[in-house]
């Protein structure tokens, strides 16, 4: 990959404080949310999120495979998350590469930490995710989506878990970084909490803020999961009301 001159990088802030998209500093992209969308699945989601389109499928409680991974007191939660090789530009080779495998795990960590997992020992909990296209905060969308499938699911969990990313654009704090803003921006902190209990289940960063810029970061994270976990609950809501479709949708 060659070296990127300062007349390629686009102008991610304008003279008035918007985005290359038009949002402020502290929008979500638009977000639409879809429950049951599966019919062979045990619980599911499909979530459109500015440019991202991801699937997510949960299969069980059932038997473990392989066997050798059975656990006699819980279940054991797998999770393997995926980027079809369409869903970017740069046409991707197929397969779990080690980027995938390590947001397979870090989502599977933070999805198990709300589970019930003891109610089901010697089972298994499968959670698959396929991003479908992408445009930055995939594992965010992967796991929003998730968290709404094992809800959709029916398996006993503590809360919902909201997920987004928090970076720094032209020397500003920003919501939810679309991709021209994750390639070219300072930083990257993607986040997930639980609602109810305030809990931080997954923080991590790329690049460098200081320690207040993070603190306000975290604080920009928390209310835009809030905004999220609402449209997560409308989904399920309208899944399960009379004549509902499923849907949940950023206004």
């Amino acid at each position: 990959m060659g070296s990127v001159g300062a007349k390629d990088v686009p102008e991610l802030l304008d003279a008035h404080g918007k985005r290359i998209d038009g949002r402020g500093l502290h929008d979500l992209r638009p977000l639409k949310i879809e429950a049951g969308v599966l019919q062979r699945a045990t619980g599911s989601a499909f979530v459109e999120w500015g440019e991202n389109k991801v699937m997510a499928a949960v299969y069980g409680p059932r038997e473990v495979h392989p066997r050798h991974m059975q656990q006699n007191t819980k279940a054991v939660v797998q999770c393997r998350y995926n980027m079809a090789s369409f869903s970017v530009d740069e046409r991707k080779r197929p397969g779990l590469d080690r980027r995938s495998q390590e947001i397979s795990k870090v989502i599977g960590e933070a999805l198990e930490s709300v589970l019930f997992v003891e109610e089901f020992p010697k089972t298994s909990i499968g959670i698959y995710i396929e991003v479908l296209q992408a445009n930055a905060g995939t594992r965010c969308a992967g796991l929003v989506a998730a968290s709404v499938a094992l809800a959709d699911a029916g398996i006993p969990m503590s809360d919902l878990v909201p997920a987004v990313a928090v970076g720094k654009i032209a020397g500003k704090l920003a919501l939810d970084l679309r991709k021209e803003e994750d390639n070219y921006g300072e930083s990257d902190v993607p986040m997930a909490l639980v609602p109810r209990s305030g809990r931080l289940v997954l923080l991590q960063m790329e690049g460098h803020m200081t320690r207040d810029e993070l603190k306000t970061a975290m604080d920009m994270g928390v209310k835009g999961c809030e905004k999220i976990y609402e449209i997560q609950k409308a989904a399920l809501r309208n899944r399960y009301s009379l004549g509902g479709n499923g849907g949940g949708e950023a206004q």
